[in-house]
């Protein structure tokens, strides 16, 4: 019976230690079994978890050195990263970016690679600037989302709050653009203050402000229009063809705050201003109503304490970013001063080519199909005395100097003659001379000081009195300011 017992409990010793060695050899058939890779990435979590960011990335760094192919590398590598990206400041932010990215193009078939997109953008949102400040990480953080959007459209989470992200990062870029055209168009510098205002329009459709932005583009049209009819120098058939160019693009601008932004502030002085410049006055469709009264509900007011502390943050306060709509993915060729000024003069020789000066911009344009290009060996035009008719000293020191007087035989070109002895075109633009007072002159600068004439002073008096016409739209008025402050910071 001693002997029956015995050898049955060596029997069950036996077992049990067969069923033991077993589980050593096979440690992942059971889920409580710890691999050294995984007490080593369990340690690092552990050690995020209470701020410890250099153990855990020495420990995470010794799991990737040591176990090279371990199953856990591509979390170790993601970890790292968010080691940086929870440690925070600048530094540690692009350290992470590097890390995020080489994640991304290391793993770039894992979902995490996703996330790791995503979090390079937020790394910009995150430093993000107000938008009188540096725009840089604005920038950036745009062209990171556009990415993260176009390369996983296919993961709902990532791509909507990218998207959502995108249209506050494009808010602050916007509000960038208008301070930038309303501090131009206060200075009365509206070329460029067009240029601005049309790129911001036609980039940001969501921007919070776009009807704002749209009727002072169209008040800088009026304005330019009351700055041409105030000076008496520029002949009637210029003058109406470029006035009727600025008023179509002033009723363009005020004619889609109508049609696209119906439900906003400015759409009821857009339709009194295509009244008084006597345009006609489009209906807006019933969707666009729906649509911008959606875009206007889905924005939030800011804050009591945003309101307060917002003058002492340098972050932007996005509330008023819309919630609704797709953000722009591409950017639309910009518009810059020089194609202002050259439709301006485009429209002022009716197509004809002519070297005008418009708004203190000297534009040259290729000759018209009438207008033959002056000849090589042709003497040049008689210059002009500064000081006798106003003519601008810049302008007189740039003519050419003069050539040797005419052959035997040939006949002398006449005063302001610009091709000597050929037939002249009733369709050709001549240069402003004492002789021919109603050839066209170049504009005057907005800023340009009267030298002190009567006539003068009635020109600028006029202009000034049309100009306080228009509708202002600024808070405050103009101060004259010393210092460093009288520099122009664009």
């Amino acid at each position: 019976m001693r002997r029956v017992l015995v050898s049955g409990l060596i029997a069950l010793l036996a077992f049990s230690v067969a069923c033991t060695n077993k589980k050593v050899n096979n440690p992942l058939a059971n889920v409580g079994s710890k691999q050294p890779d995984k007490v080593l990435f369990d340690r690092s979590m552990d050690a995020m978890k209470h701020n410890k960011f250099d153990v855990a990335r020495m420990t995470l760094q010794t799991l990737i050195n040591t176990y090279p192919d371990s199953e856990f590398i591509a979390r170790a590598k993601l970890a790292v990263a968010d080691s940086w990206y929870a440690e925070g400041g600048s530094t540690a932010l692009q350290q992470a970016e590097i890390e995020y990215k080489d994640f991304g193009t290391f793993f770039p078939n894992m979902p995490e690679a996703a996330e790791a997109a995503l979090k390079v953008a937020n790394i910009h949102y995150q430093q993000m600037e107000k938008a009188d400040r540096d725009y840089t990480h604005a920038m950036r953080a745009e062209e990171e989302y556009r990415s993260v959007i176009l390369q996983y459209p296919d993961n709902k989470v990532i791509a909507k709050e990218a998207r959502q992200r995108l249209r506050e990062v494009q808010e602050v870029l916007a509000q960038r653009e208008y301070n930038i055209g309303r501090f131009y168009y206060l200075r009365q510098a509206y070329p460029a203050a067009i240029a601005r205002l049309q790129t911001l329009v036609d980039r940001y459709p969501l921007y919070s402000g776009a009807d704002e932005a749209l009727f002072l583009l169209g008040q800088t049209y009026e304005a330019e229009i009351a700055m041409l009819r105030a000076n008496s120098k520029v002949a009637e058939g210029p003058k109406s063809r470029m006035i009727e160019e600025f008023e179509k693009n002033a009723a363009a601008a005020y004619g889609k705050i109508i049609t696209r932004y119906p439900a906003m502030d400015r759409a009821l002085d857009a339709k009194a201003r295509l009244e008084a410049l006597k345009q006609p006055v489009p209906r807006p469709t019933r969707a666009a109503m729906e649509l911008n009264k959606k875009e206007v509900a889905s924005r939030r007011e800011p804050s009591m304490m945003s309101n307060v502390m917002g003058p002492f943050s340098k972050h932007p306060d996005m509330a008023r970013a819309t919630q609704l709509g797709e953000p722009s993915m591409t950017d639309p060729t910009p518009v810059n001063a020089t194609d202002v000024v050259k439709a301006a003069t485009s429209a002022m020789g009716g197509g004809k080519g002519a070297d005008a000066q418009v708004s203190g911009q000297i534009v040259k344009v290729a000759p018209g199909p009438n207008q033959e290009a002056p000849r090589s060996d042709a003497p040049p035009a008689a210059v002009p005395d500064p000081a006798a008719n106003g003519t601008d000293p810049a302008a007189v020191a740039a003519a050419p100097p003069a050539t040797d007087p005419p052959a035997a035989g040939q006949q002398a070109p006449a005063a302001g003659e610009l091709t000597p002895n050929v037939a002249a075109d009733p369709n050709e633009l001549k240069p402003n001379t004492p002789a021919d007072p109603t050839a066209l002159p170049p504009l005057q600068q907005n800023n340009e000081l009267a030298n002190g004439g009567a006539a003068d002073s009635a020109s600028s008096s006029s202009s000034s009195q049309k100009q306080d016409e228009l509708v202002d739209i600024s808070s405050s008025k103009k101060k004259k300011k010393k210092g460093m402050a009288k520099l122009n910071p664009f």
